[in-house]
């Protein structure tokens, strides 16, 4: 007895590691994050779906640090006196309208090179407010800019516009594998013809002249008979006769030209985006 008192005590201490057949919760952690960046990638994917070009094309001007918000300097005293930081690349109107350099003493001398206004033209003629104001409540109209559009989300996607020096340019592109006539012919379809039919009505707000540019994409293929140059014509020619169903005047066609595949809206040649018409409402000549 007196033995086994005096043995001494073992204390045996187990040690519990948690969670030890699966490395811990960082698992946990990394999965979450995939599943988060995976949700992202699918939420962007279906925006760029579900809006137009030029939705995208002022979402992607917003966050470009080379635009700048206001396209028209303010003036004020400022660090950089009211003009942008920008303003060799955007050209601020701060009032001087031209970049002046020093004087050149010969070109005084000798008459060359001097620094004079001519009088404006009527082709450089400040455009009319009320025309300008006009063509761009028919663009607001196309692009639903006013919460209210004819066109379905379908058609809208084929439509980009842009007012130009030249009038309201009205674009009406193919996407991939969304073609806006039948391969090959000068047959619109249904999207393009709905597209053709709004602006027929829209154009009936004002009384400018028309336009109509008919553009191809290259064809990747090299063929001894390629009729770029008619089928472009001929595609412009069926937009004219669908403005012309919609109730548009046909004394108000000023112009209807093909182009074939020799101007590229973008630089890939064979790319989708490349078959196109545009219809320009034609600013009033002054």
């Amino acid at each position: 007895m007196t033995a086994q008192a005096n043995a001494p005590i073992i204390i045996k201490r187990k040690k519990v590691i948690a969670g030890g057949g699966h490395h811990g919760g960082a698992w946990k952690v990394a999965y979450a994050d995939f599943v988060t960046a995976m949700m992202a990638f699918f939420l962007l994917m279906w925006l760029l779906n579900a809006t137009t070009e030029q939705q995208r094309k002022g979402i992607a001007d917003y966050f470009s640090p080379s635009i700048p918000l206001s396209r028209v300097s303010g003036g004020g005293d400022g660090i950089f006196a009211g003009d942008s930081m920008f303003a060799e690349d955007t050209f601020a109107e701060n009032g001087s309208g031209v970049i002046k350099g020093p004087p050149d003493p010969d070109a005084e001398t000798q008459g060359l090179g001097a620094q004079t206004t001519a009088p404006p033209s009527e082709s450089s003629a400040a455009p009319d407010p009320s025309e300008t104001e006009a063509l761009r409540s028919i663009e607001e109209m196309l692009n639903a800019a006013s919460g209210e559009s004819d066109l379905t989300d379908l058609a809208r996607r084929h439509v980009v516009t842009r007012l130009t020096d030249e009038g309201l340019v009205i674009e009406i592109f193919a996407l991939p594998g969304a073609p806006i006539f039948a391969d090959g012919t000068a047959e619109m379809l249904p999207v393009t013809a709905e597209i053709v039919a709004m602006v027929s009505r829209l154009a009936g707000l004002v009384t400018n002249d028309v336009a109509i540019d008919g553009h191809l994409a290259t064809r990747s293929l090299v063929l001894a008979d390629n009729p770029v140059w008619e089928l472009s014509t001929a595609r412009a020619g069926a937009v004219r006769q669908g403005l012309e169903s919609g109730g548009l005047d046909p004394a108000r066609i000023e112009r209807l030209t093909g182009h074939a595949d020799r101007d590229h809206a973008v630089p890939e040649p064979a790319a989708a985006r490349n078959d196109r018409v545009e219809i320009v409402l034609l600013r009033r000549q002054r």
